[in-house]
C-alpha cells in the first residue's frame, strides 16, 4: 500500500509540474500494480526497460540523419566546429559518467539512493520543466557553455 501511495504523491507532482512523461510513466506503473501483474511486467521492465527505453530514445534522435534531413557535410561540418568539438567531449563525458551511475547503483549495490535521484528528476521536470532524459543533459550542458562563449 506504501508503493501506491508514493506512486501516486508522484503522480501528481507530475501532474502539477505537467511533466508529462513522468506522469505517463507513474500511470502505467500504478495501473501494473492496481491489476496485480507487477510480479510479472516488474522483472521485465526492471530487466530490459533501461535497454528498450534507450534503443527508442537513440532510434528518435538518430531520425533526422535516417531521414536525410542531416547529411554528412553536415556532420562534417559539426564535428570540425567549436560547438561540435564541445558536444563530442561533454556526450563522452556524459556517456562515461552514465555508466559509472549504473554500475553504482546495481553492481556496487547502492540502490537505496535511487529515491533521492527519482524524487530529483521527478521535481526538476515538474517544477523546472526539466526532462529525465541522459542525453538531453549533454546538450543542456551544451546549451550553456554555447551560451557563455557565444553571446548573441
Amino acid at each position: 500500500m506504501e508503493a501506491n501511495i508514493m506512486l501516486i504523491i508522484l503522480l501528481a507532482i507530475s501532474v502539477i509540474g505537467k511533466a508529462d512523461s513522468v506522469s505517463i510513466a507513474v500511470a502505467v506503473l500504478l495501473i501494473i500494480k492496481l491489476l496485480h501483474v507487477d510480479k510479472y511486467a516488474f522483472p521485465i521492465l526492471s530487466n530490459s526497460g533501461t535497454f528498450w527505453a534507450l534503443v527508442l530514445l537513440i532510434a528518435a534522435i538518430l531520425i533526422p540523419i535516417a531521414s536525410g534531413s542531416i547529411n554528412s557535410i553536415k556532420i562534417k561540418s559539426n564535428l570540425t566546429s567549436w560547438i561540435g568539438i564541445i558536444a563530442l567531449v561533454l556526450s563522452f563525458i556524459t556517456t562515461y559518467l552514465s555508466g559509472v551511475g549504473l554500475r553504482y547503483l546495481t553492481a556496487d549495490g547502492h540502490g537505496d539512493v535511487m529515491p533521492a535521484l527519482i524524487l530529483g528528476s521527478v521535481v526538476a521536470a515538474a517544477l523546472l520543466k526539466g526532462v529525465p532524459v541522459g542525453p538531453f543533459i549533454t546538450s543542456g550542458i551544451l546549451a550553456l557553455v554555447v551560451k557563455v562563449f557565444h553571446k548573441s
